[in-house]
């Protein structure tokens, strides 16, 4: 969020303040008397009674630094060679390392970026567009299921479809080389992602993550990561790889 902040102001002060899409209101948004959003609200629904995920989201930025941040120490079930590599890596021991230095994004991280990503419902898919690398996520609810023998990718793959009052996604097939979080936990091929999404009501959301990888982990674990909607605004361009001078700084080989 501070990073949106400074480029906001930055902007600011090289365009007209008209000129930004920082002030349109959303249609048909609850609100309070005074006109500001009410968040509160009741969760908005679909005809067929399903909650209706779509807007702007941004989430906690502590589980970008530490994903494993709201649980005790020794919670997390590494196997001893997870644990090795993850201390190598810890206090930016390994930053060059982790490709999100390069530009390149990865899952989990994604969602956890400290700007806003949109969502947009639409038949047979439910497209995720981030702010951060200004890039998009598809999770496809056509009923097809998940590959069998994925090429790696950055995203990985992923099936959704409801559960009750949850979206349920599932991913496998995201490249190894990708961090699970900035403190460098790691993962293996064999990493399957599964994301609850449960919107409580009309401005707050969260993600049950469970990340099972028995290459990796004893045994899958869960955290639970909250978002909140972003009303009244749209998303900016964010482009890593102009003007990025960080990587030169890192440690790590």
């Amino acid at each position: 969020m501070f990073g949106r902040l400074i480029l906001v102001l930055v902007l600011f002060a090289a365009v007209p303040a008209w000129a930004q899409w920082f002030k349109i209101p959303t249609p048909g948004i609850p609100r309070t008397a005074d006109g500001r959003p009410n968040l509160t609200a009741p969760t908005p629904r679909s005809p067929d009674g399903k909650p209706i995920l779509s807007g702007i989201w941004q989430m906690n930025g502590k589980y970008l630094q530490d994903i494993a941040a709201d649980m005790k120490p020794g919670d997390v079930p590494y196997r001893p060679e997870t644990e090795k590599l993850f201390n190598s890596r810890r206090n930016g021991a390994g930053g060059k390392n982790d490709p999100a230095a390069r530009c390149i994004p990865g899952m989990p991280k994604l969602n956890a970026l400290p700007y806003p990503f949109k969502i947009l419902e639409a038949p047979g898919v439910v497209i995720m567009l981030f702010e951060g690398f200004t890039t998009f996520r598809q999770i496809f609810t056509d009923g097809r299921e998940l590959p069998k023998d994925p090429n790696p990718a950055w995203f990985g793959y992923s099936v959704g479809k409801w559960e009750g009052d949850d979206f349920v996604v599932n991913t496998i097939g995201i490249n190894e080389s990708t961090w699970l979080d900035n403190a460098g936990r790691p993962h293996s091929d064999a990493l399957h992602l599964i994301e609850r999404f449960r919107r409580h009501d009309f401005g707050h959301m969260d993600i049950e993550l469970t990340i099972d990888d028995p290459k990796a982990y004893t045994k899958p674990w869960t955290v639970k990561e909250d978002l909140r909607l972003i009303p009244d605004t749209e998303l900016l361009e964010y482009v890593c790889n102009e003007n990025n001078k960080d990587y030169e700084h890192l440690v790590g080989n």
